[in-house]
Parts: C-alpha cells; structure tokens; sequence
C-alpha cells in the first residue's frame, strides 16, 4: 500500500516512565496496512521548526488505532510528549518494508528468537503479536531496569522473556548479546528478529551468520525525508547502498555490511 498523509486525531499520550512515553492516534487506513517494523513519519507542529518530521515505529495497529512509544531526546519529541487527546498530528505511513511473518510450522519445534536492545521492543510487540503462535522467546537489554519497557505486553501475548541490564540491577547482568549467545551455545533457534543500536545489531548479525540462522534486522538510523529521496539514511549491503527509510528499515542478517 501506498503510504497516506493524513490529521490523525490523538486518542492518548501518557508517559511511560522516565522519558518514554505512549502514544495512541486514529487512523483506519495505516491500522488495516501496517505491518511489524515498518513506521510512521510525524510533523509535531504546524509551523517551520521543527523542521523535519519525526519517523517513530509502529508498536500496534488495529481496530482503527495506531500505537507508538516514543522517549524525548530533543525538541520535536518535546513538543510531541505535550500533545493532548483531541487534538491532531500529520502523519505520513506506514512507511517502509517490514518483518516478513514466519509460518508456525517453519519453527519446526525451535523457537523464533526477538532481540530488543532499549527502544528496540517497541516494533518487536507488534511483532510478537503476530508470532503468538509459535510462542517466541523474547530478549531484551538495556542499560538498568529503569530503560526495560513492554515486559507486560510481552507476557500478555504468551511470549517467555529474558532480560539483561548493563549494570546488572535486572536480569543477566551484561549486554543482551551475550545472553543470546549463551541461548545460542544451549539451541538453535529456528528465526531471528532483532531491532536496537547499531552495536548491538551488528553483534547479532555476527552470531546469526556464524551459525546460519535466519535473521531479520530493524535499523534505527536518523531520517529526514523518510521516503528515501534525500539518501540520508543510506547503508552499505553486498547489492550496494540502500536507504533505511524505504528499503528497510528491515533487513536480512546476511545481505549488511557493517
């Protein structure tokens, strides 16, 4: 589906914790045709400054509602966290090529693995709620517990969780990459799906690819156009350069560069 412009009215916009904050607006058309890892583009206000949209993924879609998490890092997300129900945002999506949805008879008895670092869980709940079925193991890390979000959504949808934390103060105590690889050395999974930092992706392309396990990858780079005409987003793969805003924001663990 083409993406639609269109004055989406807010339903609700609640903090979370911390800087990280939910936000819940109308819109039947990107509901119906969203997919996990695709996202949406947002002008925060109706003036020049900000001056460029914000792109933040999409954490649900259904029955005519679009859900995103997002924290407050500069003044466009500033200003989005004082938005009040009833009021309108302009946005454009869904945007990009999302998760490809494994089959439940592909697992054939393995687990599908999701790999979250940070704000990495919020297309990976949208995700495992389409691969409720086959019951996927969900990783996710941060620096402390207080960073560590969608823990109940995850459990809701029947998905086992583990966790890491940098400081240990939840969980394994160091990177959630190397929890995986201890998961790793114990089974091999049947999928891997993984959004977060760049580090923390490059590290579980590594693993994946020694291992010969599929893996899909969700790319959180800096946008502006979001529609890949302004090559701000590009990144190297083995077909040549591709833009994360249109050619992903997903790709397969093999085809990076990194």
């Amino acid at each position: 589906m083409n993406p639609a412009q269109i004055k989406a009215k807010i339903i609700s916009n609640q903090r979370l914790s911390g800087n990280y904050w939910h936000l819940e607006f109308e819109s039947g058309r990107i509901a119906k045709h969203a997919v996990a890892g695709q996202f949406v583009n947002i002008r925060v206000t109706a003036g020049p400054a900000p001056l460029l949209r914000r792109p933040i993924s999409i954490h649900g879609a259904q029955a005519g509602k679009v859900k995103i998490i997002y924290e407050i890092i500069g003044e466009g997300t500033r200003v989005l966290s004082g938005k009040e129900p009833g009021e309108f945002l302009d946005v454009i999506g869904p945007l990009g090529n999302g998760f490809i949805y494994p089959r439940p008879a592909e697992s054939k008895g393995a687990k599908n693995i999701l790999i979250a670092g940070g704000m990495g869980v919020a297309p990976l709940v949208f995700l495992a709620e389409k691969l409720k079925k086959t019951k996927p193991l969900v990783l996710i890390g941060a620096r402390t517990k207080k960073e560590i979000l969608c823990t109940r959504e995850f459990k809701a949808l029947g998905c086992a969780l583990k966790l890491a934390t940098d400081d240990g103060s939840l969980g394994f105590k160091g990177r959630v990459t190397d929890l995986f690889k201890i998961i790793l050395e114990q089974s091999k999974p049947a999928q891997v799906f993984s959004c977060g930092p760049h580090l923390m992706l490059k590290a579980v392309a590594e693993m994946v690819n020694e291992y010969k396990i599929n893996a899909q990858l969700s790319l959180e780079e800096h946008m502006a156009c979001g529609l890949g005409a302004c090559l701000g987003c590009a990144v190297k793969t083995k077909a040549g350069y591709k833009t994360v805003c249109k050619d992903g924001p997903v790709f397969s663990g093999e085809e990076l560069i990194w």
